[in-house]
Order: structure tokens, then C-alpha cells, then sequence
């Protein structure tokens, strides 16, 4: 809020003698600003908001009093003008001064009336205190004004906003609302306060199943339950629907009892009108889909000896197999999994009978086919989340020659011997910020690509190329491009545009499956990168995938072996709401030698640390209902600064880019892990935030 400026001290003096003018110009002319009225008329015109003073000789008043009383009528309600009446002392001091002060009129509220003679001293300060009070009255017009703006300011908001917008009081009655919620809302009821305001709603839940009105969202915010996102259907006079989506909050006193609530309602006819026309076009197309299908299946047993038409109708096959694909990809995954978990279930099994026969000698075998079950679904999942680009990007800094250069054994292994493989290494050593397991993928996958394009062989190049930033930008970092080059029959124009598109393939039906380009383009895109492809028919095609340049870094690194595992006491609070995975965990934590103490949520965990004399590493799932993982570690690190904390993940949409999820001294392992993994890095973990550990330790994971 800006600052008053300082008012003009003004002194208007009304005084018919010219010896009290001439006394009173020469005592407060270096003052004040000073305005000499011959008489009352003449005050009265110029009076107006921004008057100072007044200052009146008690003969002033043998004029006419009514037009002064009139001017100071018409002043605003903060503005009382101070009014100095200098009166005459005809030896009846009292009678003298009570006289003079009913000459005023009855508009003049603050007078100060002073007898004369008095001492320069005594006028001075009896001015001064009246300025002091007038400028009181100056602040207090400012800050009338300042409401005022700021209610309307607040006015044109809610005439504005595009939602509708009610405060309501304890009772349901709308205090404060905009047009947009009296529009779909006229009473200053919320709707489940009345019936027949009820009866103009119809509230559906996120399955929708109707709600009653004692759910509405009104009125849980004032039983004290926040409500968000309610679809209303508000059923119109001419028989019409309007959709809207309301939420409401409680408000709250300093004693934190329900004084109100606040409702925001959003129209959602378009999303509504767009699910409606969605859901009939799906059944449309299916109907659609299902009559091409027939009518296709028929063509080609009609035109099986017309090797062109066959060509035809099998695209046209393909492309209506776009919409089965979904459904036969989850048949798969579902046939994958359930003999995975079948392996582990069974195995399981065996276990216990053998242990309940005192049979133990032979469980070893079991439990490596669990495991190695349980590592297969793991890495399928790891495999979906790649393809769905939710998968948790572990990104370092890598030397891009170095890694490429490293697969090139298992590249010559993955191609045939009619294929010459080349790598064409750029002399620049530039690095990268990426996930280096997922960027090997990546280079697999587009040279599996490349070998299939070449069935009677070929040149294979893996080049890597540093691109310098544009001219226009020069404080760009450039990138690095790794290319994939290959001699084979190439892709034609009219599909080139289609082929990173998910189930799209160039191959015959069963040799793809039309996902491959599809995770490699959403490493990329993860990795802040891109992917391109040039491609030219029966010359060769050339995959392209830039990445942004890193700074080189030079990390100091330590065998897990080098770690010792077993604990010496030090304290762990362990956050997990599944309640297998937390004993587990608990269990092979505390046989390490930690003590260790777990809580099932956030608010469980802060009590736990409050309670515990010494905590020395945080270890939480991400997942966590109410307040997530990583909430709760910044909550505890801003108790204890340097606490390390170990993120425990399955799958977390914010922790997809470590880079982004993780603050200072927090790791992440990916769900699942094995026992080990989990004892090295929280081994690991301790090592580094020990006092003797060095800074380089510190940045190492």
C-alpha cells in the first residue's frame, strides 16, 4: 500500500482588523501556507476537503455565520476542520469565551476557542495540536479510500472471475457470491439446506451414483469436511442440463471453530458434452471396427490368389487392429504375469511343506526359481513403464564414447555376420545428463531395428556427433547426437511419419509389435532430448536421438564391496503402508544390526522421530496416503538438515526425473530390489553422512 504524501498546511485566517492579519501572517507565514479571507463568504467559497486550518478573529463572526455553517455542512463525514476562534477579553473572561463559541454555527464541531491577549508561544502550540488532529483526519480519508479501492478491486474479481465464486455463513447462507453462482444458484441457501432448491440438483460421485443432498459440498465443508470436485447436474426451466463441478472448504475462526464456508463452482458442460460424444463415438467405432473386420476376413478369402488386393486388405486389417491391440497387449501381460507369479506362488509352497516336514536340505533350489520368477516380472514391469514413460529416470553424467563404446561387444553379438558394424566416435569426449541403463536400451533397441531392415546384410554405424548450439543462442549448451545408421531397405515416405506412433510396425504381422521406437522416443523426450529419422527406400535409414550436453564431472565412486553391511546401532525410521513390505524390510534391517522403528504414514512417522532420541536415516516409500514421501522428508530435514533419506518407489508419477525429485542427501531405489541391494545402499547411505566421511563420499550416489 502506497504512502500518504504529506498535506499542504494551509491556515485559513478570517480577521477584519489589519493589525491582527499583519501579527498573524508575520508568526505563521513561515509555517503554514497562509490564506487571508476578507469574510465568512469569502472562507466559505473556498472552503473544501483539503482546508488545513481556520483561524477566526472573534469580529469575523459579526458577519454572516450561515453561509460558513452551510460550507461546513457539506464537508465529507471523515473531514471536522479544526476551528481556532480568537476571542476578546473584555474582563468576564468565562461569559466573554462561551459567547463568542455560540456565535459558530452548530456545524463547526472542533473548535478551539483562545482568549486574547496570549503569548506567541501558547497560539503556536495550540495550532500545532490542531494540525496534528487534522492530519489524523487526512490519514484517516486515505484509508477510506484504500478500502474503498480495494473493495472495489475485489468487486470487479468476483463480476469477473470465470467461476462461480459463495462465502457462506454457519448456517448455509451465502454472504458474499458472484454473479456466475446466483446465476445457477439464485437462493442464498446452499442446496441441501432446502428441498426445493435440492430438487433443481442432481450430485453425482465419481462413479456416478447420485448423492444426497447431505453430501453436498456446502454442506461437509460446514460440518468441517473438505469436499473437491463434485459434479452437479443443475437441471434448467426448459428442461435443459447444465453441468458444473463444485468444491467447498470450511472456514475457520482463531479458535478454530466453523464460522462458514467457501464454494467454487466450475462449468463443465464442454468436458461433459466431450465425454458424451466420446463414449458414442467408441461404440460408433466399434460397431464400425467389427463390421470392417468381417467384411475384410471376407475379401481375403475372396482375393487370396490377387497377391496386390491381399496387400491392401491386410493394411486395412492392421489399421483396425490398432484399437485390439490394447486389449491383446494386457491378454499378454496377464499370461506373462500369471506364470511368473506362478513360479513364485508354487514355490513358495514347496517351501513351507518341506520346512513343515523338517525337510529343509532341498528349499535352496525353490527359492532361486521364486526369485528368478520375481526378477522376470520385474523386469517386465520395468518394460511397461518404459513404454508408458513413467519409469524413474536414474540420470548421471556419462561420457557418451565411453558407453557406447562399451556395448559394442553386445552389439556385434546382436547382429548377424552378414552385417559389418562400425562405431564412429567423435574426438570431443562430450558428456550427457541420462539414465545410462535406459540409454543402452535405447541404443539396442534402434540397432535390432537396423539389423532386421538388412536380412541379407549390410553396414551397421553407431556414430556420435557434438552439435554446437545455434548462433541466435549461444548461451545454449548444444547437444549430442548419437546416430544409427543402416544400409537397409529403408521406410517409405507416406509411413515415415507414423512409425514412433505406440503399435505402428513396418514388419509383417507377428515379427513386431510396434512399441520399440515408442520407448526409445519417450527416453528421449524424458531426457529432455528428441528423435528423428531420415529414411530413404532401398538406400538405408538414419535414427537420430539428441541429447543436451552436460558439464563433465568428475564423481568420486566406491565398490559396494568395499562397504561394510552389518550395522553398529544406528537408528532408522522406516516409513512403508504396506504392511508386508515394512516387515520385511523391518526384519532384514534389524538382523543388519540397526535399530530400527517403523510407521505406517507421514503422521505416524513425525511422531516416531519426535519421540526417538537419535534418528540417523530416513527410509520411506514415495507412496504414501495423505502426506507422500517426499512431504514427510522435507518436514524431518528441516528439523534435521542433513538427515539422509532413502525413497522407496514402485512407481511415482514426481519421481520420474531423479534429478528433479531428489534434494540434498536423498537416494531413490526402484521397487522391487533384493535384500542386498537394499543393505548396500542404506549401508552406503550411512557411511557417507558419518562424521569421518569425507565431502567426496558425500557426492558420491
Amino acid at each position: 500500500m502506497a504512502e500518504r504524501q504529506a498535506e499542504a498546511k494551509t491556515l485559513s485566517v478570517v480577521a477584519p482588523f489589519k493589525g491582527d492579519v499583519e501579527s498573524l501572517s508575520k508568526l505563521f507565514g513561515d509555517k503554514y501556507s497562509l490564506q487571508i479571507h476578507p469574510d465568512l463568504s469569502s472562507l466559505a467559497a473556498a472552503l473544501g476537503a483539503g482546508t488545513g486550518l481556520i483561524m477566526l478573529t472573534e469580529e469575523a463572526l459579526l458577519g454572516d455565520v450561515g453561509v460558513l455553517g452551510e460550507a461546513l455542512a457539506r464537508q465529507p463525514s471523515w473531514s471536522d476542520i479544526p476551528i481556532i476562534l480568537l476571542a476578546s477579553n473584555n474582563g468576564r473572561s468565562g461569559r466573554d469565551t462561551e459567547t463568542a463559541r455560540r456565535r459558530l454555527p452548530r456545524s463547526a464541531g472542533y473548535v478551539i476557542v483562545l482568549e486574547r491577549p496570549l503569548s506567541s508561544a501558547s497560539l503556536l502550540s495550540a495550532v500545532a495540536a490542531a494540525w496534528g488532529s487534522r492530519e489524523r483526519q487526512f490519514d484517516m480519508r486515505d484509508r477510506l479510500a484504500e478500502l474503498a479501492e480495494e473493495r472495489g478491486r475485489l468487486r470487479i474479481l468476483l463480476e469477473n472471475v470465470p467461476v462461480g465464486i459463495s462465502f457462506m455463513d454457519a448456517d448455509g447462507r451465502s454472504v458474499i457470491s458472484n454473479p456466475l453462482y446466483r446465476r445457477y444458484l439464485p437462493s442464498d441457501r446452499i442446496p441441501s439446506s432446502e428441498p426445493e432448491i435440492s430438487a433443481r440438483w442432481v450430485a453425482l460421485d465419481s462413479a456416478g451414483k447420485r448423492l444426497e443432498p447431505h453430501m453436498f459440498p456446502g454442506a461437509r465443508a460446514l460440518r468441517g469436511e473438505p469436499s473437491n470436485g463434485v459434479d452437479f447436474c443443475h437441471m434448467l426451466e426448459d428442461g435443459g442440463e447444465s453441468w458444473m463441478r463444485v468444491s467447498a472448504v470450511p472456514l475457520y475462526d482463531e479458535e478454530r471453530q466453523i464460522i462458514g464456508a467457501a464454494s467454487v463452482m466450475l462449468d463443465i458442460n464442454e468436458e461433459k458434452r466431450a465425454e458424451l460424444s466420446l463414449r458414442r463415438f467408441n461404440e460408433e467405432l466399434e460397431i464400425q471396427v467389427e463390421a470392417r473386420t468381417r467384411q475384410l476376413n471376407e475379401a481375403i478369402e475372396k482375393l487370396r490368389t490377387e497377391s496386390d488386393e491381399r496387400a491392401r486388405a491386410e493394411a486395412q486389417l492392421r489399421q483396425s487392429m490398432k484399437m485390439e491391440a490394447v486389449g491383446q497387449l494386457t491378454g499378454g501381460i496377464a499370461h506373462d504375469f500369471n506364470n511368473m507369479l506362478t513360479g513364485v506362488i508354487s514355490a513358495l509352497d514347496l517351501i513351507r511343506m518341506r520346512l513343515a516336514s523338517g525337510k529343509p536340505d532341498d528349499v535352496e533350489r525353490f527359492m532361486d526359481a521364486a526369485t528368478s520368477s520375481a526378477q522376470r516380472a520385474a523386469g517386465l514391469t520395468q518394460r511397461l513403464l518404459a513404454f508408458s514413460r513413467r519409469q524413474p529416470l536414474d540420470a548421471k553424467p556419462l561420457a557418451i564414447n565411453h558407453l557406447v563404446a562399451s556395448l559394442k561387444d553386445l552389439l556385434q553379438r546382436t547382429v548377424s555376420e552378414q552385417i559389418v558394424l562400425r562405431l564412429d566416435l567423435c574426438p570431443d569426449d562430450p558428456w550427457i545428463l541420462a539414465d545410462a541403463n535406459q540409454l543402452e536400451n535405447a541404443v539396442l533397441n534402434l540397432v535390432i531395428n537396423a539389423r532386421d531392415a538388412m536380412p541379407d546384410g549390410g553396414t551397421l554405424v553407431v556414430r556420435t556427433r557434438l552439435l554446437s548450439p545455434p548462433l541466435s543462442g549461444a548461451e545454449a549448451p548444444g547437444e549430442v547426437r548419437i546416430d544409427v545408421e543402416d544400409t537397409g531397405c529403408g521406410i517409405p515416405e507416406q509411413v515415415l511419419n507414423k512409425v514412433m506412433e505406440p503399435f505402428f510396425t513396418t514388419k509383417p504381422i507377428g515379427q513386431g509389435t510396434g512399441l520399440g521406437l515408442s520407448m526409445v522416443y519417450g527416453f528421449a523426450q524424458q531426457s529432455n532430448g528428441r528423435l528423428s529419422i531420415e529414411s530413404v527406400p532401398d538406400v538405408g535409414t538414419t535414427v537420430s536421438m539428441s541429447l543436451p550436453v552436460h558439464a563433465k564431472l568428475e564423481v568420486a565412486t566406491r565398490l559396494a564391496g568395499d562397504i561394510t553391511v552389518s550395522g553398529k546401532g544406528q537408528s532408522i525410521l522406516l516409513v512403508e503402508d504396506d504392511d508386508s513390505v515394512r516387515l520385511i524390510n523391518q526384519e532384514v534391517l534389524e538382523e543388519l544390526g540397526y535399530e530400527v522403528c517403523a510407521a505406517r504414514d507421514g503422521d505416524e512417522a513425525l511422531e516416531c522421530f519426535h519421540a526417538l532420541k537419535r534418528v540417523d536415516l530416513l527410509v520411506t516409500d514415495v507412496g504414501l496416503p495423505g502426506m507422500n514421501g517426499r512431504q514427510l522428508a522435507e518436514v524431518i530435514q528441516q528439523l534435521r538438515p542433513r538427515l539422509p533419506v532413502l525413497f522407496l518407489t514402485g512407481y511415482a508419477e514426481s519421481a520420474r526425473a531423479q534429478a528433479d525429485f531428489l534434494g540434498p542427501h536423498m537416494q531413490l531405489l526402484t521397487k522391487p530390489f533384493s535384500l542386498d541391494v537394499l543393505a548396500n545402499r542404506v549401508a552406503q547411505m550411512l557411511d557417507q553422512s558419518s562424521p569421518g566421511a569425507t565431502e567426496s563420499d558425500r557426492r558420491t550416489g
